[in-house]
């Protein structure tokens, strides 16, 4: 018996949900940096205060995987991400304290913690397993679409009006994206194939560290991809201070078409990506994505402003728009079966979210005291560490 593909009443509320959830993920975040910085704070202190809010996301990464494998009601972790998208937005136009700052971010973080497993579980219970690569694949693409609709919005508002549309953009996309979820039948989503589980599994779901530290194949992918994003979350920020800094570029449209540049890539990245896995398996897919970082690195370290800009995003899209159809891809193919998909994207998300973590202020205070230039070399060269780690352990990923 083979299943019906998913019917339109649940499919264009799922892509418009991707579509709209863009500002979930990233929402004010690219903004902030200049926001703060045109307002005097210094490079170390908006990445301390970027770090704190991102600490507190990767610490409840993991418990809200599990919440959303145990759920009956996956739309009810999207409304919440929605909610907290608007405060965030709220807060940090109210006030540029120091701790009214850092509240925003622990918010966005919040919602960034929660959507990614939330809408990975919505797509496998309309998708199952069969289905997921290439409906994941066309999540990515409207949800990279969004990004680049969003960031150009952003952009133009943010040059016409100030920072002000820019945030109260970032929250309407958050109360759109709440309606686009409430729109899928609730029905529609079978709780059982959401979260990988063969038959109804009651036993309770089993520690998210014993489960990556049994699980080689996913315990090297959360490392990998630590060590590849303490490297990567500091880049396009700092190159966007850098610019700002040495007055060669408005913060806001400077801001913005960095952001549509790497997202127009990825809609046509994740496409890629998803062919590639359906014909062979992720680790490829994954290995390509952490070369572009070094890349990149060099490429910063020589050129600033607007004449790296399409470069440097072009390198950003391909990497970044790779990962974002492989990893969640790659968690539900090693974990189908085990009733716990969720709980491990929730588990790589959080490794993966501590080098996220710590890259804002390591970069901030390092640029503080060396320079932008010679931060951007070693930032990039966590990049070649991650080849390293994917090349030796290879043979415990490959099947994958």
């Amino acid at each position: 018996m083979t299943s019906r593909p998913p019917s339109s009443s649940r499919i264009w509320p799922l892509f418009a949900l991707n579509f709209f959830m863009a500002d979930m993920q990233s929402g004010i975040g690219p903004f902030v940096g200049v926001f703060l910085q045109e307002r005097g704070w210094a490079t170390g202190l908006i990445g301390t205060a970027m770090t704190i809010g991102n600490v507190a996301g990767m610490l409840v990464t993991t418990p809200i995987g599990g919440f959303i494998d145990s759920s009956r009601n996956k739309r009810l972790w999207v409304v919440i991400p929605g909610i907290c998208v608007v405060l965030a937005s709220a807060i940090i136009l109210i006030s540029q304290n120091f701790w009214a700052v850092t509240f925003s971010q622990v918010a966005q973080s919040l919602a960034s913690a929660a959507i990614v497993p939330a809408v990975t579980g919505i797509t496998l219970g309309i998708a199952k397993q069969k289905g997921f690569n290439a409906l994941n694949g066309r999540n990515q693409a409207f949800n990279h679409a969004g990004n680049m609709v969003g960031a150009a919005l952003s952009g133009y508002l943010g040059y016409r009006f100030g920072y002000v549309a820019v945030f109260v953009l970032a929250a309407v996309f958050g109360a759109i994206a709440i309606a686009c979820v409430m729109m899928i039948p609730a029905k529609a989503i079978d709780d059982r194939a959401a979260r990988g589980s063969k038959e109804d599994d009651s036993k309770a779901p089993p520690d998210a560290m014993t489960m990556l530290l049994k699980h080689k194949a996913l315990l090297v992918l959360a490392l990998a991809l630590a060590v590849f994003h303490l490297g990567n979350a500091a880049i396009v920020p700092l190159y966007g201070l850098a610019a700002v800094a040495e007055g060669q570029a408005n913060g806001p449209s400077f801001v913005a078409t960095t952001v549509v540049i790497a997202q127009g890539v990825m809609i046509v990245t994740s496409l890629i990506a998803m062919k590639a896995a359906s014909k062979r398996n992720y680790w490829p897919v994954i290995l390509v994505s952490f070369m572009f970082l070094p890349v990149r690195g060099v490429l910063a370290f020589f050129v600033t402003g607007w004449w790296g800009v399409i470069p440097m995003q072009v390198l950003d899209g391909i990497g970044t728009g790779l990962q974002t159809v492989a990893v969640p891809g790659m968690v539900a193919r090693a974990l189908n079966g085990s009733g716990r998909i969720n709980l491990g994207q929730g588990a790589v998300i959080t490794l993966q979210g501590i080098g996220a973590s710590l890259s804002p202020a390591l970069g901030g205070w390092i640029a503080q005291w060396i320079g932008y230039g010679p931060t951007f070399l070693l930032l990039g060269g966590f990049g070649l560490a991650s080849m390293v780690l994917w090349l030796a352990f290879g043979a415990a990923v490959k099947k994958y």
